[in-house]
């Protein structure tokens, strides 16, 4: 008995594979790579990414008590982790770093014209501020398609690139800046008032002091975006 033939199935060809980008943080800490992914995810949700996380030294100090020394130590981060995972198989190198300063306030100068600030410029003065820098490496134009709206010859070429941003700045309760003056690391001194246990890997000092109301996966998450506004405008100069 012979059966009639069928012609195959068609196989649908039309559809656009992604190729999944991955991300290397200088860290362990599960908020921060978390923080790393969302933000990436946020800015280019066309792309797909994973990311992962890598142990390797910020050259500071536990606890940056500086501008300068935080952004350094994020610096740090993200170029100790590129030299340890060059790739092939890494397209960014993410370096978040925590640090604290005393208040930098240029408003001080004009303090006799209002007396709220001149009441509070010794407190203020004594307390500390709290902030991270994030710095994130990679290649100019992974992330966009080579066509945008600048003409042909304002297009750069690829290059690898520095994005960085720091995030908002709160101020530390009299009762944490006292630890952290006397040398206790922000993290540790937060556990020891609040009674925690290793609350920089969950809510950490932003998400203590706001009740949750700002997270610090979300905190640190903004400022994960605003470091790669160059990777998102890459026919501008940054």
């Amino acid at each position: 008995m012979s059966f009639p033939l069928q012609e195959p199935a068609e196989v649908n060809t039309d559809y656009e594979t992604k190729t999944t980008k991955t991300i290397l943080v200088a860290s362990f800490n599960p908020v921060k790579i978390a923080a790393a992914l969302h933000g990436f995810q946020a800015m280019f949700p066309e792309t797909e990414f994973n990311a992962r996380g890598i142990s390797v030294p910020s050259g500071v100090p536990e606890q940056p008590f500086s501008d300068q020394e935080t952004l350094l130590g994020a610096a740090n981060r993200a170029s100790n982790a590129r030299a340890a995972e060059p790739g092939p198989g890494v397209d960014f190198w993410v370096g978040i770093e925590g640090g604290v300063c005393d208040d930098p306030s240029p408003c001080y100068p004009f303090q006799d014209q209002n007396p709220i600030l001149n009441e509070t410029r010794k407190q203020d003065q004594v307390r500390l501020q709290s902030f991270a820098w994030v710095v994130v490496l990679g290649n100019r134009n992974s992330l966009q398609n080579p066509t945008s709206s600048l003409d042909s010859h304002q297009q750069r070429e690829s290059e690898f690139i520095m994005g960085k941003a720091r995030t908002s700045t709160y101020y530390l309760p009299e009762e944490t800046t006292r630890l952290v003056r006397s040398g206790m690391e922000l993290g540790h001194a937060e556990d020891q008032i609040w009674g925690r246990s290793n609350s920089k890997q969950q809510n950490g000092s932003v998400g203590l002091l706001t009740q949750d109301v700002v997270t610090r996966k979300g905190y640190i998450e903004q400022a994960v975006v605003l470091a790669l506004i160059p990777f998102k405008n890459p026919g501008l100069g940054f």
